[in-house]
């Protein structure tokens, strides 16, 4: 490894961040600027354009934009309000009981989805006025909003798992999916436990309690989006269809959906597929901008080094698993989810199998501590999102989120140490 090259990596990607430059080209453009450093200019612009156009040739990869295209026909589909409806028939007499519909709501729709900022984005906008209306707080409000919707990236189905999957080598997909089942029911009952005890203290209002009638109704109308999730990860496991094929069918169903709601139109169809290029153009390029630097890093034997250098300080798999959630938090409140799997999975992956950790308990153990960076500042996507739906400023929401926080960590901890919470379900379908 040449520490020269390593520093000119590290210096100018910090460099393009603070100057804010786009993280997509702050990642391409610090990979050139290393690989200039080794060889001449054509050889590191080839190699480097060779490198992101072979990343992307990948029939995996392709999940992505369909899953995408899913959640923006969620978004206008009427899904949403189906769902708290009928969480509000669950929990809503509970003390707290919006904080928990807010929490309960955000993790079926972010499942469904996939994406947090959705979440954050559709859930939010319904929950905080109706949360402020009965006398919550308005940025405790958004901080439950903000930290729940994180969990709709563990709960499958999640782009962010099929990226782990591409980063590590092809880890099973249906595996990963599976295993993020319990840590992220176990994130969201932490986070609902921390605004149960919130909500008691402050003596929030409850709801009534709703009929037998009533719930069967609200029941029925969200049971078609309820279906999706059975029908997607359903499909994955007993081996109907691929990952990938699920996506496209995830697509089907809920435009299917969204005209039996009523939601949606024809007219919506031109606006939902340009927000789809939109954000799948965003992701794709992100995809292959990090596996050219992951690439960069492997031509300076980084991974390796850093490898030598981890297990030289400690072989005690508690230390060691310490430093790397502790890099991973680090990382998160300046990075993006997608880059960060990219770049820092060929790096910590194979340290801690040679610990004997299992692939697909480090990746639900790496996305959960990413998660928590998606609510912190300054990078954190979903901490804007779910501030600018409530219209408040980031300084508002920073005490409320302080212990749902820490129960995130917890959770995050319990995962990291204990691994049968994470793969005894995946044993239980001989997925591993």
């Amino acid at each position: 490894m040449n520490l020269i090259e390593v520093f000119i990596l590290v210096t100018s990607f910090l460099i393009f961040l603070s100057l804010r430059v786009p993280i997509a080209y702050a990642i391409g453009l610090a990979a050139l600027f290393t690989l200039l450093s080794a060889m001449p200019f054509l050889p590191s612009v080839t190699t480097l354009a060779q490198r992101m156009a072979t990343s992307l040739d990948s029939f995996t990869l392709s999940a992505i934009p369909f899953f995408i295209l899913a959640g923006q026909i969620m978004n206008r589909g009427g899904i949403a309000v189906r769902l708290i409806n009928f969480a509000k028939a669950i929990v809503g007499p509970l003390p707290g009981g919006l904080a928990f519909v807010n929490i309960i709501s955000c993790m079926l729709f972010g499942a469904i989805s996939g994406s947090a900022v959705a979440a954050a984005s559709a859930i939010g906008g319904f929950m905080n006025p109706m949360m402020e209306k009965d006398g919550y707080d308005k940025s405790f409000s958004a901080a439950v909003n903000i930290t729940s919707a994180t969990t709709g990236l563990i709960i499958p189905p999640s782009n962010v798992l099929i990226v782990y999957s591409l980063a590590s080598g092809g880890v099973s997909i249906a595996a990963l999916f599976i295993a993020g089942y319990v840590p992220g029911l176990l994130l969201g009952l932490a986070l609902m436990i921390v605004a149960l005890i919130y909500s008691i203290i402050k003596k929030y209002p409850t709801d009534k309690v709703v009929g037998f009638k009533e719930f069967f109704k609200r029941f029925i109308a969200a049971f078609p989006s309820l279906m999706l999730l059975v029908v997607v990860i359903g499909g994955i496991v007993a081996g109907i269809f691929t990952a990938t094929e699920a996506s496209a069918i995830a697509v089907i169903y809920t435009l299917v959906l969204g005209f039996a709601y009523k939601e949606i139109s024809m007219k919506d169809i031109s606006p939902i597929l340009l927000e789809t290029v939109k954000t799948s153009s965003i992701v794709l390029l992100l995809i292959a901008t990090s596996i050219a630097m992951s690439w960069v890093m492997s031509y300076e034997n980084i991974p390796q080094e850093i490898s030598n250098t981890l297990l030289s300080i400690s072989d005690n798999p508690i230390v060691i698993l310490i430093i790397i959630n502790l890099i991973l938090l680090f990382v998160g409140i300046f990075m993006d989810m997608t880059p960060a799997v990219l770049i820092f999975t060929p790096i910590f992956l194979p340290i801690v199998t040679e610990l004997g950790m299992d692939p697909i308990h480090f990746g639900i153990v790496m996305i959960m501590n990413l998660c928590i960076g998606l609510c912190t500042p300054p990078v954190g996507s979903v901490l804007f999102v779910g501030c600018s739906v409530a219209n408040l400023k980031i300084q508002q929401v920073i005490k409320p989120l302080l212990p749902l926080f820490l129960a995130m960590i917890a959770i995050l901890l319990l995962i990291t140490y204990f691994p049968e919470l994470t793969l005894w379900l995946p044993r239980q379908f001989d997925l591993i």
